[in-house]
C-alpha cells in the first residue's frame, strides 16, 4: 500500500501533531531480532517505538529508573575530560549513575548501539546490546522526596516532570527529542563510578526484567545522541543561555512520526500509515517555546537530568547565590523591609534574604507597585549591603520602562552588594508590560550586571485572563537571560509540573498558607520559595495585637527579643562573608 508523506512547519501544526496521540515515532524496519541479543529485540523492546498499553508500561519503568537519581547529583558529578569524546562521558556519566558496573565499558557499547539504533544494522552493535543487557543497574531505594513508581504510574521524582504526556506518547529517556539523563547520586552499596574498572559484571538471567533492561539501554542510547548534541552545540554558544540554545539551535531539527491510526492534523486528513515530517527548527524560529528536548506536548520523564547533565559539563560559572537553588531541596526566601527584619532572618541560619517591594513601601508611606519606591529600595539595599549576608531586592518593573534606566539602577544595585534582583511585569493598573519590553530589561541588566541574579516575574496568575501567557513569558524571559522565573499566585500542582518541564532555569513560587507545602513544592520541582510580603503583614499583626492587648487588659505573649538582642543585629552579621553561605 502506498502511503502519502506530510510535512509541517508552522508552530501551531507541529505542535498539534506532536501532542496527537496517533502519531507515533516510527520504528526502523526490521525483523525482530533474538530477544536480549540485537538492535532489533531494543527496537522493538523500548517505549519510543511503541505505543499504546505497551508503551505506558515500558513508560512507567523508565520512570522508575530515573526516580531514584537526582538531577543535581548528575549536575555535580559532570566533569569533562580533555581529550575525551562528549557522547563517551556523558554515557559514562550517566552509567555511573544507575550503578553500572564497568562504565566505561557500558559507554563503549552503548556509542556501537546507537550508531544503528535509529536504522541500519550491524552485528557489533547486536553483540553491545547482548553485552549490555547483562549490566544492569543495581537496585536502589528512591530517596527522600521523591516518588515511588509502578507500572501504569506516571509520577516521578524530584526534578522530574509528573506530568504524563498522553496514553500513546512515546518521547522517554535522556536524549529524546526532548530528553534529559540521570544524576549520579550516591547511594550506599551501588558501584559507583569510582567501582574497580576491571570488575566483570554480575550476570543476570536474561528472563528477569527484558523491558527494564531495554529501558535503561534507551536511557543510555537517547543521552549519546541529544544531551551530548546540546552539549556540543552550546559550547560553541558560550553567551547563549542554554533556553536559546535549545530554541534556536535545537539538538534534534526534525523529526518523522507514524499515524498509527488515522487522524487529522491542521485540517489534514491523516491515514494509518501515513507518514509526518515536523521540522521543529522552523516551528521554534515562530515562538518563544521551543518544541523540542523533551519540551511538552511531548513531555520526556528524563529531561531534568538531561538538562543537569549537559549543564554539569558545561560549568557555566554560578555565584554563590546562583549556587542556592540548585540544591536538593529549594531554596526558601524569606523577605525583609528593614535592616533589622533581614538581620535576625539571617542569624536564624536563612542562606539568603530578599527584600519585600510592600514592605518596603508601606514603611516609607507610599504605595507598592506604582514605581514610587526607587529611592527607598535603593536606600535599604546599600544599608543591607553592609551587612555579610546574601540579599536580593523586590524591584518591581524596574521603576521604570526605559531599558537603560532599568539597567542603571540594576548596576546600582549589585555595586550595593545586591546578589539578586527581582523583575515584575505587572502594572499598578492590573495590566502587564509588553513582554519584548520586559525580555529587554532581562537583557539590560545581564549586560551591565552579569553576577546579579535576575529573578523573572511574571503577573498572568494575578492578571485576570493572562494565565495562558504563562509559558510564553516565561520562555522569552529565559530566553533573555533570566537565571530564574517567577509566577506569583500559581498554586495549582499539575500547572506548577506542567511549566516545570518547559523550563531551563529554576522556578520560584509563592509561598501561600493552604497552598502546597514546602515539601510538595520541592517533589514538584520547584527550586525557590518566596514568602513575599506574608512576614511584614504578620509583624503588622503581631505589633498590633500586642498593642490591643496591654490597652484591653488582656496577657499578653512575652516572647519577643530583648532590646540588647535588637542592637546587636545591627553588628553581628556583618563580620561574615557570603561567599561562605551553605550550598
Amino acid at each position: 500500500m502506498t502511503h502519502t508523506t506530510h510535512e509541517f512547519d508552522r508552530f501551531e501544526d507541529v505542535r498539534a501533531a506532536l501532542a496527537d496521540p496517533a502519531l507515533v515515532p516510527e520504528r526502523p524496519a526490521a525483523a525482530d531480532g533474538p530477544p536480549g541479543a540485537s538492535v532489533a529485540w531494543l527496537r522493538a523492546t523500548v517505549a519510543r517505538f511503541s505505543h499504546g498499553e505497551p508503551h505506558r508500561r515500558r513508560r512507567a519503568l523508565v520512570e522508575a529508573e530515573l526516580a531514584r537519581l537526582a538531577p543535581e547529583s548528575l549536575r555535580q558529578a559532570a566533569a569533562v575530560v580533555p581529550g575525551e569524546d562528549i557522547r563517551f562521558t556523558v554515557v559514562r556519566t550517566l552509567a555511573a549513575a544507575l550503578g553500572m558496573p564497568r562504565p566505561a565499558a557500558v559507554a563503549e557499547a552503548v556509542i556501537a548501539v546507537a550508531g544503528v539504533y535509529f536504522g541500519g544494522e550491524d552485528a557489533a552493535a547486536d553483540e553491545a546490546v547482548a553485552r549490555l543487557v547483562r549490566w544492569p543497574a543495581a537496585p536502589t531505594e528512591v530517596g527522600p522526596g521523591s516518588t515511588e513508581v509502578g507500572p501504569g504510574s506516571t509520577q516521578v521524582g524530584p526534578g522530574c516532570t509528573s506530568t504524563e504526556v498522553g496514553p500513546d506518547s512515546t518521547e522517554v529517556g535522556p536524549g529524546c527529542t526532548s530528553a534529559e539523563p540521570v544524576s549520579t547520586q550516591v547511594v550506599p552499596g551501588t558501584p559507583s563510578a569510582g567501582s574497580d574498572p576491571t570488575a566483570e559484571p554480575v550476570p543476570v538471567p536474561f528472563d528477569a526484567a527484558p523491558e527494564s533492561a531495554a529501558g535503561r539501554i534507551g536511557l543510555l542510547v537517547q543521552a549519546c545522541e541529544a544531551t551530548a548534541a546540546l552539549v556540543e552545540t552550546a559550547v560553541g554558544n558560550e553567551r547563549l543561555p542554554l533556553s536559546r540554545v535549545l530554541r534556536e539551535l535545537p539538538p534534534v531539527r526534525t523529526t518523522r512520526r507514524v499515524a498509527a491510526r488515522a487522524t487529522r492534523v491542521a485540517g489534514r486528513e491523516i491515514a494509518e500509515g501515513d507518514v509526518v515530517l515536523l521540522d521543529l527548527a522552523a516551528a521554534n524560529r515562530a515562538h518563544p517555546v521551543p518544541l523540542t528536548f523533551g519540551a511538552p506536548p511531548r513531555i520526556c520523564p528524563g529531561r531534568a537530568h538531561a538538562l543537569a547533565l549537559a549543564d554539569g559539563l558545561l560549568r557555566r560559572p554560578l555565584t554563590p547565590f546562583a549556587r542556592l537553588h540548585r540544591r536538593a531541596h529549594p531554596l526558601l526566601l524569606p523577605n525583609a523591609w528593614d535592616y533589622a527584619s533581614a538581620a535576625a532572618l539571617a542569624e536564624q541560619g536563612f542562606a539568603a534574604v530578599g527584600t519585600t517591594s510592600l514592605g518596603v513601601a508601606a514603611s516609607a508611606g507610599l504605595p507598592d507597585g506604582a514605581a514610587a519606591t526607587a529611592e527607598a529600595t535603593m536606600s535599604l539595599a546599600r544599608r543591607l549591603g553592609r551587612g555579610r549576608f546574601l540579599f536580593t531586592v523586590d524591584a518591581e518593573g524596574g521603576f521604570s520602562d526605559d531599558v537603560a534606566e532599568v539597567a542603571a539602577l540594576a548596576r546600582a544595585l549589585y555595586e550595593a552588594g545586591a546578589a539578586g534582583i527581582n523583575l515584575e511585569d505587572g502594572r499598578p493598573d492590573g495590566t502587564l508590560a509588553p513582554m519584548e519590553l520586559h525580555a529587554a530589561k532581562i537583557a539590560a541588566v545581564k549586560q551591565v550586571a552579569p553576577a546579579l541574579f535576575v529573578n523573572a516575574r511574571t503577573d498572568t496568575h494575578w492578571a485576570s485572563s493572562h494565565e495562558d501567557e504563562t509559558a510564553t513569558r516565561l520562555a522569552l524571559y529565559e530566553q533573555a537571560g533570566a537565571d530564574g522565573v517567577f509566577v506569583p499566585g500559581l498554586s495549582d500542582p499539575a500547572a506548577i509540573a506542567e511549566l516545570i518541564s518547559a523550563l531551563v532555569v529554576p522556578l520560584n513560587i509563592l509561598y501561600a498558607p493552604g497552598g502546597p507545602t514546602l515539601a510538595e513544592l520541592a517533589s514538584l520541582g520547584v527550586r525557590r520559595v518566596s514568602l513575599g510580603s506574608l512576614l511584614y503583614r504578620r509583624a503588622l499583626a503581631a505589633a498590633v495585637t500586642a498593642a490591643t492587648d496591654i490597652r484591653d487588659g488582656r496577657p499578653t505573649d512575652p516572647a519577643a527579643p530583648s532590646y540588647a538582642e535588637v542592637q546587636a543585629l545591627a553588628y553581628a552579621r556583618q563580620d561574615r562573608d557570603p561567599a561562605a553561605a551553605p550550598e
